[in-house]
């Protein structure tokens, strides 16, 4: 599949609410959500005002003239939140985009961006049912703790 990866551009931060809902996670057999479960605090902390603080950062998959995946990091309070010094990824795709190797390459470009601005370490968490578990292993992230649903994952930069 022919994508490129780019910088997300400050006309696009809309588009952040279209992949914060398409990275949660359905388990096989459970009803989609609705569209505005993403209003709820603990998720607006991915997208609330995202590129007005520093480590906001985001990068985009495009294929042709569409925006298909985006991988963007903060340092939040979030699921994966280890500290105030390290970046939680965000991470998705459109389903029909998936299992290309586009969250893969988003993730390691990504990865390569936090070390050139110094950063030591980012985090994520991920539902243990999660099928992108293996990917984030792929690229580098180690468990550091889980609870009932999740792990929470580091990668050292």
């Amino acid at each position: 599949m022919n994508y490129s990866i780019r910088e997300l551009r400050k006309n696009e931060k809309k588009i952040l609410d279209t992949f914060l809902y398409e990275a949660i996670f359905i388990p096989e057999g459970a009803a989609a959500p609705s569209k505005d479960i993403i209003n709820q605090p603990e998720l607006q902390v991915y997208v609330k005002g995202f590129g007005e603080s520093k480590g906001d950062l985001c990068l985009v998959a495009q294929v042709e003239n569409e925006i298909v995946g985006a991988v963007w990091v903060r340092i939040m309070n979030d699921y994966g939140h280890v500290d105030n010094e390290t970046p939680s990824f965000a991470i998705s795709l459109l389903k029909e985009y998936r299992n290309y190797g586009i969250g893969t390459e988003l993730m390691k470009q990504m990865l390569i961006k936090l070390k050139k601005q110094g950063y030591k370490q980012a985090s994520l968490a991920v539902q243990k049912k999660n099928y992108a578990f293996r990917m984030y292993k792929k690229v580098g992230f180690e468990i550091v703790g889980d609870n009932d649903e999740e792990y929470i994952m580091i990668c050292r930069l």
